[in-house]
Parts: structure tokens; sequence; C-alpha cells
């Protein structure tokens, strides 16, 4: 689930900028990917009427692989770019597909007790996949551009092609390799109790869900924490890369795909793990209603070190690295009250799971439009005057964070 889900909504960011587009456009077509995931719960009903729940993950799972082995040959024609992003918008569907119906087999297989025994091995190995692919991929791509192809990392533009090309071939091919794992190991998953038995009978439970959604008390106010919470976050995820590898003359740090996925996507991601793993046991000691606002400020404050590093252009490696693990640490720790509160506080009622799902659809929706704007507002101000936009843009979430209602009393 997650190597598809980086691939397509982060990593493409990062490739379109190395092939010389613009932060504004590159971060506005990589957030565009976000939308299928956003929106699966208005299509997740149809994966509970046909075939078995294993039948779609190994029907996306090779669609997903066979569409980037596609996306690899399609960068060697002539507008190249339309086609690429075609597939992108195409492969976004269908792993929005595969999470719901991967989620699904987890679900329906296991008994409750088994769920809570591998869930930290579930949530381990879904952020391997940012590792394999944000880290991974990208500092291969830094490799074999400069080691192999013999370009120079520092100019943006077609030679990035090359690289780019290899990676897509080898995300492809794992992706393959782990559909034929799974068509031999993977359970079929049973069918839900409430699963539609007609698109009518599916239309009706999706139209009575969100009903019953916005009769929850004080729902807009739990609306508004879903959105908003992770507003600066939102903003900071697109443009935190591009002000690695951009050049100091513009304002950035002049790093290498090789060093942007070692600091950022490999150190960075493993103190987001750590974060989350003491934010977790930090919430289950103390509660979330006494801890919440100090876990927005560990998500939002930490954000000043982007702005230290805009403001200071530090060139040791080591003082980087310190950088992004102290704001990936803290958004770690932090981001665990936000899921725990949609679980606690949004979601209970007669439609818990699609609750859920509404409620981590608002925190994608925020994602993409956070996302959309971003390279555009940070083109506009520069990289100093955006990292302080983004301090301001915490405030909304201390706001909501602040009134957020609790009607349930935790588990």
């Amino acid at each position: 689930m997650a190597l598809a889900y980086v691939m397509l909504t982060s990593v493409t960011a990062i490739m379109f900028k190395n092939l010389g587009m613009d932060n504004g456009k590159a971060a506005e077509y990589a957030s565009y990917l976000i939308l299928a995931y956003t929106i699966k719960p208005l299509f997740a009903p149809l994966v509970e009427m046909y075939r078995t729940k294993k039948f779609f993950v190994l029907v996306a799972q090779v669609i997903v692989g066979v569409g980037f082995g596609c996306v690899a040959l399609a960068m060697a024609l002539p507008g190249y770019m339309a086609i690429m992003v075609a597939l992108f918008i195409l492969l976004s569907f269908v792993g929005a597909t595969q999470d719901i119906a991967s989620d699904g087999v987890y679900v329906t297989a296991l008994d409750s007790r088994a769920q809570s025994l591998y869930c930290g091995i579930q949530s381990l190995s879904w952020n391997i996949g940012p590792i394999v692919a944000s880290g991974g991929m990208v500092y291969l791509s830094g490799w074999l551009h400069t080691r192999v192809f013999h370009h120079d990392p520092k100019v943006f533009g077609p030679e990035w092609i090359e690289s780019w090309r290899i990676i897509f071939f080898i995300v492809a091919g794992l992706t393959l390799v782990m559909a034929a794992w799974h068509l031999r190991t993977m359970p079929d998953g049973a069918k839900a109790e409430n699963a539609p038995s007609s698109l009518s009978e599916a239309w009706f439970i999706l139209k009575d869900s969100f009903i019953t959604f916005f009769q929850k008390r004080d729902v807009w106010l739990m609306v508004g924490f879903a959105f908003l919470f992770r507003l600066s976050i939102g903003l900071l995820e697109k443009i935190g890369p591009f002000f690695m590898v951009d050049p100091v003359a513009k304002g950035g740090l002049g790093m290498s795909n090789e060093q942007l996925g070692l600091v950022y996507g490999t150190y960075g991601l493993a103190a987001v793990l750590l974060g989350s793993l003491l934010g977790g046991f930090f919430v289950a000691r103390r509660g979330l209603k006494p801890t919440l606002f100090l876990l927005c400020c560990a998500v939002n404050i930490p954000n000043v070190t982007f702005l230290l590093m805009a403001l200071y252009q530090p060139t040791s490696e080591l003082v980087v690295t310190a950088g992004v693990a102290v704001e990936k640490f803290f958004y770690g720790f932090g981001s665990v009250g936000f899921m725990i509160y949609l679980m606690q506080q949004l979601a209970p009622g007669k439609y818990s799971t699609t609750h859920y799902a509404f409620g981590t659809g608002l925190m994608g929706l925020c994602m993409m439009v956070t996302g959309m704007v971003s390279g555009h507002l940070q083109e506009a101000l520069g990289y100093v005057h955006y990292f302080w936009f983004v301090m301001a843009a915490t405030v909304p979430s201390f706001l909501v964070t602040w009134f957020a209602p609790f009607h349930h009393k935790e588990a």
C-alpha cells in the first residue's frame, strides 16, 4: 500500500522537480494524485460487492506494477510528460482501490485479538514503504544520475529521465513480485456483515452514512479539526524536499538526490517512526484529552527548523539532518493524537469505519489543497518568507485543537 501511495504522491514531486518543472507545477501535479485516496470512501462499497478482497488486491497490484512499467516506457516517447501524468492519475485510483481491499483483508480475515496483535507490525510495514520510496528510490535516482550516467546532479532537466526510468522499472518489478507472493499467501478476506448486495443498496448506505455523520453533535468543530490539524504540514510536505535540492542561490540548500534520500527519506522517516512510537506511549499513559493541545504544539512548533535553515542555509549535512529529524520526530509524536481523536471522538456511531474514513479523507483533502498551492506560494514569496507563512498557518491548527469537542469517554 505505502510503496504505491508514496511513489505517486511524494516521489513524483521530486521527479518532476528533477525533470526541470518549476516548484509550483511540480507540487500541484503531485498533489492532484492525492484526490483518489481522499475520495476512496465513495467507491469503497463496490469492493464489498464483487468477488473477494484478495481478488481486488491482486488485480490492483498487477495493474500498478504494469502501470509503473508503462510510465518508464513512456519516458522514451515525445510528449512523455502528458502521458506520464495521465498514467499516474489512473494508477492513483487503482492504488486507492488496493488500499481499500488490503485493509478489508486485514479487518475481516483476523479476529479482534489478532488485529491488535499484528497492529504494530502492520504500522511498521506501512512505514517501511516511505523509507524504501522517499529514501531508497530517491537516493538511487541520484546515484544513477551521477555515478552511472555521469550527469551533473545540480542541473535539472531531461537528462534525469534515464535514472528515473530505471527507478520505475524497479518499483514495477517489486510490485509484481509482491503480487505473486500475495497470490500464494494472502487469505481471501470475508465479506462484511453489512456489505451491500446491489448498487442501489450501496448508494443508500453511503447516503445514510453522510446523513448520520452530519447529525453528530458539534460535527463542524470536528470537521474543522480533521481538516486543519495538519495545515502547516501540508504546506511543508512538497516544499521541504524542494528546499533541500534547490540551489543555494535560489534560497535552497543545494543538496543532491542522494543526500535528500538519506536525510529526508531515511533519517527523517526513522525519526517519524520513533516519534510515533513514543507519542503512542505518551497518550496511552496520560490520556488524549489532557494532551491533545500539547500534541498539536509538537506537530506545529518544530516547523521553525525549516525557517531557521532558510535563514542561515547551513552547509553541514549533520546540521541539516538534525533539523529535519527534530521536525519529523515531533510530527510523528503529535500526529498520534490526530488519529486517536478520529477513532475515539469522530468515528463512533452506526458507521464508525466509514466515518473514520471521512475524517482521514478530510485530512487528505487538506494535504491535496495545500500541496496544490504550496509551490506557487513559495515561488511568489521565496523560501524565507514562505516558511514564515507556514509558521503563521499553525494558528488555525491551535484554534481547532483548543475547541475540539470530547463527547465520548476514552477507551
